[in-house]
């Protein structure tokens, strides 16, 4: 293991972009960091931060690098070549790896930044061991992906794991998307964030300990100052997280109603809440369940490898294809 070729991973979001070298067993040897103008309206300047995290690593070991693997957070093309769509940067069908293939003198691989995530929890992370794996990522919104048969699952058109724009509540809450009662709206850091600010916006007493949080503030609040006062034993805190849990359990049974795996495995920012969010994540999966009672269940577990899981599956993902050839 310790011969085998190493690879780079790069994770794309909205202001950063986050690089390292990963080795065949999953671990980080060196790490760097840029950060990109917000939304900036220029495809270049994100490719220009990509090749100055990928030199600087290059530059900074002395053993042969096989290939670039890329996670990006948008609609990655089943070519694994083009971004299709980037809510928070300017790619509109960017033939990515024929940008940046010009400027780097390896085999890149361009992935979505969620089944990135996946691969890596199914090969180093919780997922190690299982065949069948859906991970779900609660941040903003809802991302996710999905390992079958040891295999990605990226969809005819590469856009398969798109979790949060499920409906679950018909004529809901307008989602971004466009459209009304997506789970994202109800299951989410901004879901969570949005119930706690409407309550201080309507001078309930109950908030009081979350007021105090943000001097007052509530445009300040975010989801893990929620989290902060939930594990402090605040009860609406405790609350709006069980709530968040409940719907996450009910989208996660229509997943298992649909792909039917032995794990979910609930990564993202809000996850950061562990059993408070999953506890009443796993009694409404429970309930939900179609053939509940009959039917084994699915385990739900805490995603293990945090912030790094995109690019070390990124990595790992570019490794495993460039060795296939």
């Amino acid at each position: 293991m310790a011969d085998a070729p190493l690879a780079i991973g790069i994770d794309i979001g909205g202001t950063k972009v986050a690089g390292g070298v990963v080795d065949a067993a999953g671990r980080v040897l060196a790490r760097t960091r840029r950060d990109t103008p917000h939304r900036s309206t220029s495809p270049r300047v994100v490719e220009d931060t990509i090749v100055s995290v990928v030199e600087e690593l290059l530059a900074g070991t002395d053993r042969a690098i096989l290939a670039v693997g890329i996670g990006a957070a948008g609609f990655v093309a089943a070519d694994r070549a083009t971004v299709v769509f980037a809510p928070h940067l300017s790619w509109r069908n960017e033939p990515l790896r024929e940008s940046l293939g010009s400027r780097v003198a390896l085999p890149i691989f361009v992935d979505n930044d969620a089944n990135a995530a996946v691969w890596a929890e199914h090969r180093f992370g919780a997922g190690r061991g299982e065949t069948h794996l859906v991970m779900v990522n609660l941040g903003t919104g809802i991302g996710g992906g999905v390992v079958l048969d040891g295999r990605v699952i990226r969809g005819r058109y590469g856009i398969a794991g798109e979790f949060g724009h499920m409906q679950v509540v018909p004529d809901g809450i307008r989602c971004e998307c466009g459209n009304r009662g997506c789970w994202e709206q109800y299951a989410s850091g901004n879901a969570l964030v949005r119930e706690a600010q409407a309550l201080m916006s309507a001078g309930s007493p109950v908030v009081s300990d979350l007021f105090d949080r943000v001097g007052g503030r509530p445009e300040d609040l975010t989801g893990p100052l929620v989290t902060e006062a939930a594990r402090d034993g605040d009860p609406l805190a405790r609350e709006l997280l069980s709530e968040i849990g409940r719907w996450l359990g009910i989208g996660i049974a229509d997943l298992a109603a649909a792909l039917d795996p032995g794990t979910f495995v609930i990564g993202g920012g809000v996850s950061a809440a562990g059993d408070l969010l999953l506890g009443p994540a796993r009694e409404a999966f429970r309930r939900q369940l179609t053939g509940r009672g009959y039917r084994p269940e699915a385990a739900i577990v805490a995603a293990e490898l945090g912030n790094e899981a995109g690019l070390v599956g990124a990595a790992d993902l570019a490794r495993t294809d460039a060795l296939a050839g």
